[in-house]
This record gives C-alpha cells, sequence and structure tokens, in this order.
C-alpha cells in the first residue's frame, strides 16, 4: 500500500461529489425530502407516509436525479407518467418532480452557499503530486457549477456529471457505466483506478465496474452497509487513507 492507503498498482482516482468532495449531500437529502413529502400529501393527505433517511439511503443517493424519482415511487408502488426532461417543476411528471427537487436544491445553495471537505481537496492535491489521475464522477447535472464554487476545478483531469451522462446516453450509478467512462477518458483500466463514494450505488457501481479498489466514504455512521455493498475500506474522512494504509477487507464476492 502506498502513502496514500491506496494499492501500488492505482494509477488514477474516481471521486464523487456529493458527500466526497462537498458537503451538498446533506443539502440534496433535505431537497428530495421537501419534494417528495409535499408530492406525498398532497396524493394521500395528513396521513401519508414520509419520505425518510432509509428512503434517501436505498432509493435516492447517487442516483440521476429521474431514476431517483422512478426508483423510489416503486418502492412505494406509485405510477406516474415519465413526461420531458424540460417539463415544468410542478408537472406532475417523474421528470417534473426531479425538476421541483432541483429547482429546491439550487435555492438551498443559493441560500446557504457550498461548502467542501478541505480534507478531501487535501487528498486529491496529493494524488496529483504523486502523477496519479484525477476525475470527478456524479449524478449531478450542477457538478461543473459547484466545483467552480469551492474553486476545485483545476483539481480533475476529467468530469463525467450528469451533463455528460446525457449527452453519451450514460446510465447511471449503481451501473458502473460513468465510472468506466471517467477511467477510459483518462486513458486508465478499471482495475488500476481507486473509485472514492459515500452512496451505496456508488459502492455497487465500483463493485459492478471490477475497480482496483473502491473507498468507502461513511459520513452518516453505516460502514456495514458500504462494505456489504462493495466498498475495500471505509474511512470517515480521507485523511485517514494520508500516510496510514490501514488494512484491506477480504476481497470482495461477487
Amino acid at each position: 500500500m502506498t502513502d496514500l492507503g491506496l494499492p501500488e498498482n492505482i494509477l488514477a482516482c474516481l471521486f464523487d461529489l456529493d458527500g466526497v468532495i462537498t458537503r451538498t449531500a446533506t443539502v440534496h437529502a433535505a431537497a428530495w425530502k421537501e419534494m417528495f413529502d409535499a408530492f406525498l400529501r398532497e396524493r394521500d393527505g395528513v396521513g401519508f407516509r414520509p419520505f425518510d433517511a432509509g428512503d434517501y439511503d436505498e432509493y435516492v443517493d447517487g442516483r440521476p436525479r429521474a431514476d431517483g424519482v422512478r426508483t423510489f415511487l416503486a418502492s412505494r408502488a406509485i405510477e406516474l407518467p415519465e413526461g420531458k426532461p424540460g417539463d415544468p417543476p410542478d408537472a406532475p411528471t417523474v421528470h417534473g418532480l426531479g425538476n421541483r427537487k432541483n429547482e429546491l436544491l439550487l435555492e438551498r445553495i443559493r441560500t446557504g452557499g457550498v461548502d467542501a471537505y478541505d480534507s478531501t481537496l487535501r487528498y486529491i492535491e496529493a494524488a496529483r503530486a504523486r502523477r496519479l489521475r484525477t476525475a470527478v464522477v456524479s449524478a449531478s447535472a450542477n457538478c461543473l457549477d459547484v466545483l467552480r464554487a469551492i474553486d476545485a476545478e483545476h483539481l480533475f483531469d476529467v468530469r463525467v456529471d450528469g451533463v455528460v451522462a446525457a449527452e453519451r446516453g450514460l446510465p447511471g450509478k449503481p451501473r458502473p457505466d460513468t465510472f468506466l467512462a471517467a477511467a477510459r477518458d483518462l486513458g486508465v483500466p478499471p482495475g488500476r483506478a481507486a473509485v472514492f463514494e459515500d452512496a451505496l450505488a456508488g459502492m455497487d457501481a465500483g463493485r459492478a465496474g471490477h475497480f482496483g479498489y473502491v473507498v468507502g466514504v461513511d459520513r452518516v455512521g453505516r460502514p456495514d452497509a458500504l462494505y456489504a455493498h462493495g466498498a475495500d475500506r471505509v474511512v470517515t474522512d480521507l485523511d485517514e487513507l494520508l500516510g496510514e494504509p490501514g488494512e484491506r477487507r477480504p476481497p470482495r464476492t461477487e
């Protein structure tokens, strides 16, 4: 293991945005809850079952926006028309609900700003100093704006986000396609790239893509779930990897 806490053969690091680089995961979760609770209240009345943290973790976190809407609605046996990506936020469609969530998210970001995890930025700078290539891989269509807001755009050789995924027709996490595209753009085989994720869907993507190392970043106290979904190592902060290689868990089983 290197002083970055990674296997010696790793040549590239692929980082999720929300919850790994920025402190926006809680903002996303709050926007999803506000949107879904309003929808469910209008649909089911005051006795509706609210959207909760377990719903966020299982059905929404790490997925492209429309996929999150579809997956959660399916969990409640609710069917809505797909609609179109440009549907207004009040449209009773999958895309309409997704756009309402994004509107709420942007409002929260405008009023509260965006904070980065300084430890992650230090880790990325350390990786680049050791000539590892870096990419940001995010389901967010707002990824570039967020990177610019925290002055971190220059830290990445490649960006594969919601905009790029739509342009290329890439399915989102838990499918590995966006991570695989980032590794390909970097010119690195998946087996020589490390994935850094906080979402269970991101862990699944890392395992499915057969990446060389998958680091679960545990911000909410669920290390066992991250390991179960494919992490090789779980840390609460990337500072834990610097200079402290730690122990690798037993090999994952498919």
